[in-house]
């Protein structure tokens, strides 16, 4: 054994003495571990050593390597436990010293009135030391690995994002591309209509033009025909002839209209086309920002409705999702993806199919996490068990008394007034009013218990706005 050292039988990559050695194609060799690391660290299979490409996935053990490194630390094992000086197996710790001793030693005018403790009874107590530390390392190791692969399901995650945004997208571009089409095609069929019409127009008045011309041409040649007769013909045929050199022809009348109007197509063409476009598209006043979704909800693709899939089939749930710091854990709710600091805001949400859910607003440092129920930092209305109620941080649940369900809730903020209130859609009844000064940011906010969905109702403005 004297002829090998820790370098000789030490792993490339952990420098230790080789655990479950495996060889390569080049020749050298790792701890399978190790080596299966590097790999997934560099991204490829190579070697640590001379980073040849390795074609196996699974490099078998190197059995002789494997066996060598068990020699060596059984050998090394018996010349720790043998005394340097007396080489007598060492049986005894001096506390005093912190040194191994042998019999011999312990004898010695040295530690002759110093402390022993057995080495099994020191080692076994230092290996709960050790053990206590391995425990909170391993534990530390499986958060960095969840963590690792929360991070991969992140990525995925991501990507599908990107999939369904820019199908979705398309969707959406394609649908105001055929608006456009159907608008230029609208308009072009507008205008050609127009130009036959006047074009036909001037058409007839050029056939009746072209017909006095032919007519006051014939009485022109007719005229000088009777100049060139004798002065005998010209006194007798005169009355005859003057009668019908008459002109009873008048020159064409200039109408107003006859051109085509460039202004009524080219005038403010973008901004016409747009206030087509405004009128056909609804908009939403809030829109939803899945990354605070609770995964128990499920969104439709223009994010406006919410639907609780607690109860679905797990492989009728929507996808993984990521436990981002926005998101709320466990509570069945998301916000809007747009806050207020200032102004007045208003959006509706149909609710009438809907047995449990609340509206309102949250402050953006409301708690996602760490909650089964509703949060601090939110104003809302709700409904559940056939009990329409009020919620506000600083008071419990408030139950409204005398009114019916309602099918779609009307939510006013105003800010300024630092008021917020709930009616029907018309506004003619009022549920609540809660009159607060917020000092930071708000959000919109809904919750939904129900497979039955809540949508925000769309705004189509008017042709007169």
């Amino acid at each position: 054994m004297g002829s090998f050292s820790d370098q000789h039988l030490s792993c490339p990559v952990c420098l230790h003495i080789f655990d479950d050695p495996v060889i390569l194609p080049c020749g050298h060799s790792g701890c399978r571990a190790c080596v299966e690391q590097y790999w997934r660290v560099k991204g490829e299979r190579v070697c640590p050593v001379c980073r040849e490409m390795s074609a196996a996935n699974n490099p078998p053990l190197n059995l002789a390597l494997k066996n060598l490194c068990q020699v060596f630390l059984d050998h090394r094992r018996h010349l720790d436990e043998l005394c340097e000086v007396h080489q007598e197996k060492r049986t005894l710790v001096c506390c005093d010293d912190e040194q191994l001793l042998c019999e011999i030693c312990r004898q010695s005018e040295e530690h002759r009135n110093h402390t022993y403790r057995p080495i099994q009874e020191v080692a076994e107590e230092l290996k709960g030391v050790l053990r206590s530390q391995l425990d909170l390392l391993t534990r530390k190791r499986k958060m960095m690995q969840d963590a690792g692969i929360h991070s991969d399901c992140m990525v995925d995650h991501i990507m599908n994002q990107a999939t369904f945004i820019e199908n979705t997208s398309k969707d959406h571009f394609e649908s105001l591309h055929q608006f456009l089409k159907e608008e230029e095609q609208a308009m072009l069929e507008e205008l050609n209509q127009e130009t036959e019409q006047k074009a036909d127009r001037i058409q007839e008045k050029m056939l009746k033009i072209n017909e006095d011309i032919i007519s006051l041409s014939n009485t022109i040649g007719h005229l000088e025909k009777e100049l060139g007769n004798g002065d005998i013909r010209i006194i007798q045929n005169f009355k005859e002839t003057l009668k019908r050199a008459q002109c009873k022809f008048q020159a064409p009348e200039i109408t107003s209209g006859d051109l085509l109007h460039s202004a009524k197509y080219l005038g403010n063409f973008k901004l016409n086309v747009w206030k087509k476009m405004r009128n056909r598209f609804s908009y939403s006043p809030v829109v939803l920002d899945l990354n605070t979704a609770c995964h128990q909800l499920s969104t439709c693709t223009n994010l406006t409705t919410i639907s609780n899939h607690e109860d679905l089939m797990e492989e009728d749930r929507q996808e993984w999702l990521p436990l981002n710091r926005e998101r709320f854990a466990d509570c069945p709710c998301v916000l809007g993806y747009v806050g207020y600091s200032t102004g007045k805001h208003t959006w509706d949400v149909d609710v009438e199919e809907n047995t449990s859910w609340m509206v309102g607003v949250a402050v953006e440092s409301v708690q996602r996490k760490g909650t089964n129920g509703l949060p601090s930092g939110i104003w809302c209305i709700g409904h559940d068990r056939e009990v329409l109620s009020v919620t506000d941080p600083l008071e419990s649940r408030v139950p409204l008394h005398g009114f019916a369900k309602p099918t779609v809730v009307r939510v006013n903020l105003d800010l300024s007034a630092g008021r917020l209130s709930f009616s029907d859609l018309l506004g003619e009844t009022v549920y609540h009013t809660f009159t607060h000064i917020f000092t930071e940011k708000v959000f919109p906010f809904f919750y939904n218990e129900c497979a039955y969905p809540i949508s925000i109702l769309p705004v189509v403005e008017s042709e007169e706005k």
